[in-house]
This record gives structure tokens, sequence and C-alpha cells, in this order.
């Protein structure tokens, strides 16, 4: 079994919450506060985890010196999910949908800086094709900061197929291009909203590009033609957060 190691009281918090099962050992500092190692130590007794009380520097070690606020769990590696979870998130909306989808993003640095943007911004799921794009890997777990195991990733066969189906649910898609004559902030993300980003460079797949219902790009006024897709990403759900308020976009 491949693990990783994830640290952290919010993301831990979140991982027990949501996916116990994947934690093998749990490691604690020595002298954190009292209020916290009770905390985990509640937890990790319901769930039958091992529990070590281990000093800083086995923490900084097994966390390669991140800030891991004295608590740090190995466990096995997120999973993508499929189209049948994303049927579910959809019959389970009570908001307005909001869906982050990457068209072949295959840096794993950027993936995991979308998902934590995903997180930051209440996405209920991230979208991408399971053919040439990066995957859930450690790189993306750690990049990604806990983000991977709290927002749904899902990986789908034909991603066209499920651009369809999105719009079937009355969701608006939104697709980010360079050339676009419209601006991001000419947009109106309170609608059920995809934003499709494809990979720096190639941009969206032309096949992805004619299922989006708007192009927008963002505008520059720098020498620099184009951003790094995860801040792209960044840019959008931030401008779709202040559109529909802080409350709006929590799933």
């Amino acid at each position: 079994m491949t693990t990783s190691f994830l640290y952290g009281i919010h993301t831990l918090e979140m991982l027990f919450a949501k996916q116990p099962e994947r934690i093998v050992r749990l490691y604690m500092q020595v002298q954190r506060d009292e209020q916290t190692i009770q905390l985990f130590k509640q937890l990790a007794k319901q769930h039958a985890i091992p529990l070590e009380l281990v000093s800083r520097e086995k923490l900084d070690h097994l966390t390669q010196r991140a800030s891991h606020q004295g608590v740090v769990a190995q466990c096995a590696m997120a999973k993508s999910l499929n189209e049948a979870a994303l049927q579910v998130i959809l019959s389970e909306l009570v908001a307005p949908a909001f869906f982050l989808i990457l068209d072949n993003i295959q840096d794993p640095h950027n993936l995991g800086a979308c998902l934590r943007s995903a997180e930051a911004t209440g996405v209920h799921a991230v979208l991408a094709p399971k053919d040439k794009s990066v995957g859930l890997t450690s790189t993306v777990s750690k990049v990604a900061c806990g983000a991977a195991e709290i927002v749904p990733f899902i990986q789908v066969t034909n991603l066209a197929r499920t651009l369809r189906d999105l719009k079937e649910h009355n969701i608006w898609i939104f697709g980010a291009a360079g050339e676009a004559k419209k601006s991001l902030y000419q947009a109106d993300f309170t609608l059920s909203t995809a934003i499709v980003l494809g990979a720096e460079g190639a941009g969206l797949r032309r096949l992805t590009r004619e299922h989006c219902d708007e192009l927008l790009h963002i505008p520059m006024y720098g020498a620099v033609s184009s951003l790094n897709v995860a801040v792209a990403a960044a840019v959008f759900l931030f401008e779709a957060v202040r559109q529909r308020g802080i409350d709006a976009a929590s799933p």
C-alpha cells in the first residue's frame, strides 16, 4: 500500500470526518497542548488507529519541515472518483452548482494548487479526463495541503459527454481562453457554474472548447501574455466567490 503523510489540525480533522479508514498511524508532538492531544487521542481510539507521541524533530522529518502544527497522519493515498460520484453530487446539491474542470493538466504541482484553491472557494468537485491528465499522486497531495482529502476529484472517461451532462443539469459552462472577447469580470458566476481551464500553453482542446457556453479571458496589463493554470484557476474561482458571496459558495 502506497502511503503519504498529511498534517495540520484542520486537515486531519477533515480526514477523520470524511475518510478515517485511510489513516494508518497518527503521530503527535509530545509538547502539543493538552486539548489537541485529547481530541486526536479520542479520534484515534474511536477508529482504532495507532497513535504515537513523538518529538517535533520527528514530525519535521516526516513532513520535510512543513507547518504540521504538531500532528501528522500516515495514510493511504487518496483515490479519484468516477462519473457515478458526480451523479450523486449533482443529486444532492442544494446551492447553485460550482465545479472546476481541468482539461489535460499533467503537472502534479498545478493540480495540487488547483485543488487547494477549489477547497478554499467551496467548489463542489474538481473534474478531469482520465487520459493525458495527472491523477492523485503523493506530490499532488503535498501541494494541495489537505485539499485532496476534502474536495472530490472526479476523473471522467469522456469529458465532452460529461460537459453535455452538466448542461442538462442547467449548469453554465465557462471556458478560459486568452483570445476570448469577454472578460471573466463580465460573466455571471451566480448561476450554476462550471469553470473549465486547459493546460498552460495548449489551452482548451477543440472539443472541450466547443462544449463551452461562453469563453472568457483574464485581463492582462503587463508584458506576460498568460498565467500559470493554477493561478488562472484561483483568479476565476475567487471572482465567482466575490459574486456569490462567501455563504453562497459553500457546499
